[in-house]
């Protein structure tokens, strides 16, 4: 049962990754492979195959909220003129690529997951990047990496209180919890300094690993020498974000890691690149647009010089970057429960509970999802940048053109992944298809197995799409094989917590989004060729690291 369940993955995989077929054909593929497996080998009902496929487009409809927003935030700064003198901005601050990587990707991108998670990182970062003269498929590439050390911790620590907690709410681990004299917060702290333990050691390499895969893959020397040059600043990036990550995630919960690491980190590393601290003596810059491969290229096209407007008319450099400072502090105030908008604007749900009969319910709160927030801040930008009617239709018409693509394939992925997901709800009482794989792993591998527990949860994430998702589906599976081989289960459940953060680099629908911004689709299989590089490298050292624990 367990290579049956692995069948719409290894499906996924040869059509997106070997055959380099276009996702727009190969998740159609993949979604009837799972749905005959579903029905022929779990006895799935057709009202439990129907209802997954309808939850799956409340999903879908949530991530394409998110996508819209954020290429009509940039179609908005393009036409406004702000992109030009964003660009302008950051050749004062350092004209090489590697240096805008640490600050825009690494960091940036960072207090953006710590703020909103959900994929909302890369569909922010990678059109932006490609404003800034980045190729698309770097951008993309660039926009998937920066989900990994700060995902456990995103969307003011989602993956944890939400993932974990209601991952591993049941009698087994009340048991544990009763013999220790602990309650569940406690349990929870614990979990949270293994997991900031584990992603401060190899978090702190993936800004070096993001200028290395730059410049060996879309330099014009296609070299990874190139990329290390710049390894003292790279790694001081990595270090200014991940030591107050850590420090934050021993003294303040869950919450605060990602969100106040990341802009400690900003203020710091802007502030050494201004002054030229640990820079290499030569800047690293693309070739020439004119010489990059077609498949480099996506549909968003960004000509600042286009878009110039006059000395009087263009916003300032601090009026250009409020909308995104805009974001960030909307993001964070909507996501404090303490201060009450979060619950007000969760509450306005639009729901389908039970669906055709089924205990599969499905819901989105449209208010609360990042898109809004994105088009609210849209909305300020317009009067901000003092722009004409003319310009902000042409952004939204612009916006809404890159949008079709996008729709079309998430349509048929993200209810593969709900089926795949609820397939525990089948009439044979067999374990979904997620546990049955998982089963597999841990029945075959023994003593040795915190190696392959983060595998595990970046398994969950490819499949889901989502650390939390990841955290929910695999958490009470990963505490059950702790138990049984008498290891301590808070480190494997934080292994889980890892891997699924790590797992988010190579999630499909994650793919289809981010380069949906940037008008890149069709691309995916070369993507998640990439991206592999910097996931395996994070489930090893991590599943490494776990072994010298335990």
């Amino acid at each position: 049962m367990a290579f049956l369940a692995f069948l719409p993955i290894l499906l996924a995989a040869i059509l997106l990754v070997v055959f380099r077929v276009a996702a727009k054909i190969a998740m159609p593929l993949v979604l009837l492979a799972t749905i005959l497996i579903g029905y022929f080998g779990w006895h799935l009902s057709g009202s439990v195959i129907m209802a997954s496929a309808m939850q799956g487009l409340f999903v879908t409809f949530d991530i394409l909220w998110i996508i819209f927003g954020a290429i009509l935030l940039l179609n908005v700064l393009k036409h406004s003129g702000a992109i030009s003198i964003m660009r302008e901005g950051f050749t004062q601050i350092s004209a090489d690529r590697r240096v805008q990587v640490v600050i825009i990707v690494w960091l940036f991108g960072s207090f953006i997951e710590g703020a909103a998670g959900f994929g909302t990182p890369a569909a922010i970062v990678a059109p932006l990047l490609v404003a800034l003269g980045f190729p698309a498929l770097c951008a993309v590439v660039l926009g998937m990496m920066v989900q990994s050390t700060a995902v456990t911790f995103g969307a003011v620590g989602t993956p944890i209180l939400v993932g974990v907690r209601g991952g591993l709410e049941g009698d087994a681990l009340n048991d544990e919890l009763l013999a220790r004299g602990i309650d569940m917060s406690q349990y929870i702290a614990e979990v949270t300094q293994h997991v900031s333990i584990l992603h401060t050691i190899a978090g702190t390499f993936i800004p070096l690993f993001m200028v290395c895969m730059m410049t060996r893959f879309f330099g014009s020397n296609k070299s990874w020498r190139e990329g290390l040059e710049i390894w003292p600043f790279a790694i001081f990036g990595g270090l200014a974000f991940t030591v107050p990550y850590l420090v934050n995630a021993h003294l303040l919960g869950p919450e605060f890691p990602s969100l106040l690491g990341a802009p400690i980190g900003l203020a710091i590393v802007t502030l050494a690149a201004r002054r030229g601290f640990l820079l290499p003596k030569t800047n690293w810059q693309f070739d020439i647009p004119a010489n990059w491969p077609t498949s480099w290229m996506g549909t968003l096209s960004i000509d600042p010089e286009k878009y110039n407007r006059s000395k009087e008319k263009a916003p300032s450099l601090v009026k250009s970057w409020l909308p995104y400072l805009f974001v960030g502090i909307l993001l964070v105030v909507t996501r404090i429960p303490s201060l009450g908008l979060k619950s007000f604007l969760s509450s306005l749900k639009i729901s389908w509970l039970d669906i055709f009969g089924t205990s599969i319910s499905a819901s989105s709160s449209p208010l609360y999802l990042p898109g809004t927030i994105l088009v609210i801040v849209c909305i300020i930008t317009f009067f901000l940048h003092r722009m004409d009617a003319r310009q902000f239709r042409s952004a939204f018409s612009e916006s809404a053109q890159m949008l079709l693509g996008a729709g079309f394939v998430l349509i048929f992925t993200i209810p593969m992944v709900r089926i795949y997901i609820n397939s525990g709800m089948n009439l044979s009482d067999l374990p979904g298809m997620p546990i049955a794989m998982a089963d597999w792993v841990a029945s075959c591998v023994g003593e040795i197995y915190p190696l392959f527990a983060p595998s595990i949860g970046a398994l969950g994430a490819f499949i889901a799409g989502s650390n939390t998702v990841s955290n929910l589906m695999f958490s009470l599976f990963q505490f059950g094989v702790a138990e049984k081989l008498v290891l301590t289960s808070s480190w494997i459940v934080a292994l889980q917590a890892v891997g699924a953060a790590a797992g988010n680099m190579i999630a499909i629908h994650n793919v289809v989004a981010a380069s949906a911004t940037v008008g890149l689709l069709g691309q995916e299989g070369t993507i998640l060729r990439k991206t592999i590089l910097p996931t395996l490298y994070y489930v090893i050292l991590v599943g490494l690291i776990g072994i010298l624990i335990l």
